[in-house]
């Protein structure tokens, strides 16, 4: 029996959950949870904001655990090894993306909480291609958000081959923000903080930050024109787009890994004058999730947290909801 915590209607309390998974498949893993980091899609899920929710649903999809079984043709993973597991559990490791390496691009790529339980639980299960071995070096209590809040932002410096001689900028402080000032400090890059908040200065110069913009500063905004090699986005928020565009050199590029809620509205001129291209990614990779671990110990980046335990679930769920998080919460048994 595996104990879980549960929304039963949209946006509804999480309560206890019991159910029984079944006899394990034999090329699935069960993974005894330690820790479980909450991610802003959990709570949109729980919220069913993007429409796709089934209940009961069970969140949590930045799970650090042990490996407490495995199926019988699993031979990648053996029994007590601690492992990560993020927003997708498996993959179908047929298709043309799965068998260049891109498995996160699949297009029938299951997600760990969609149309199945998650890691708000003692136990959660998943495919083995999806559980990533977590370095030594790593603390198990701290990792969890790198599965999901920091590959999200370390993706884009692999897939866009951000050189450390780059000037880039990173929109939004928060979770995601957080972790891409250090990923990119430590790659090497000359990095400038956009937010809202002037207040974050002195936090984002400790987390990597070399330059901090007050982004409701318009004249802030003007200073930077023709700065940047890479802007990424974190937010969740609607912003003047035109301005960030303008803020990037010629071949710059504006990337997207925060959900914005309306349609991105930006003149063509601008982009082919400068040769500049506008895009999103995903996660990433098993392998880039692989790369960026031994990165993050390589170079002691851990995400900021505040830690809640199991039965506070509610309550953590409600100070992410306000806004309060500095900067990703973690649950532990």
């Amino acid at each position: 029996m595996i104990h879980a915590y549960a929304a039963h209607t949209p946006g509804g309390a999480l309560e206890p959950l019991d159910y029984d998974p079944g006899a394990l498949p034999e090329q699935a893993v069960e993974v005894q949870v330690e820790y479980c980091g909450i991610c802003h899609s959990d709570l949109s899920m729980v919220n069913n904001e993007w429409g796709i929710s089934q209940y009961p649903l069970v969140p949590g999809h930045e799970v650090v655990g042990v490996v407490a079984a495995v199926g019988a043709q699993v031979t990648t993973l053996q029994v007590g090894q601690r492992v990560g597991l993020g927003w997708f559990s498996h993959s179908c490791m047929h298709c043309e993306w799965c068998m260049s390496g891109e498995h996160n691009l699949c297009p029938t790529a299951e997600q760990t909480i969609v149309g199945r339980y998650g890691g708000f639980a003692d136990r959660v299960r998943a495919h083995p291609e999806w559980l990533v071995p977590l370095p030594e070096t790593l603390d198990p209590a701290q990792a969890g958000p790198l599965f999901c809040g920091g590959i999200t932002v370390f993706n884009p410096i692999i897939q866009f081959d951000i050189k450390p001689t780059d000037r880039v900028g990173v929109v939004g402080i928060g979770g995601l923000g957080h972790l891409a000032l250090q990923f990119l400090h430590a790659w090497g890059c000359d990095v400038t903080a956009f937010s809202t908040n002037p207040e974050k200065e002195g936090e984002a110069r400790a987390l990597g930050a070399d330059h901090f913009v007050h982004s409701r500063d318009p004249q802030a905004l003007q200073k930077v024109a023709n700065s940047f090699d890479f802007i990424l986005s974190t937010v969740n928020a609607d912003l003047d787009w035109g301005i960030y565009i303008q803020a990037l050199r010629p071949k710059g590029r504006l990337h997207f890994v925060g959900v914005v809620p309306s349609a991105i509205s930006a003149f063509a001129f601008p982009l082919i004058a400068g040769q500049k291209s506008l895009s999103g990614s995903p996660l990433g990779s098993p392998a880039t999730i692989g790369k960026m671990l031994e990165f993050a110990a390589r170079h002691g980046i851990a995400p900021v947290t505040e830690k809640f335990a199991f039965a506070q679930v509610n309550e953590a769920m409600a100070h992410l909801s306000a806004g309060k998080a500095r900067y990703r919460l973690v649950l532990h048994h």
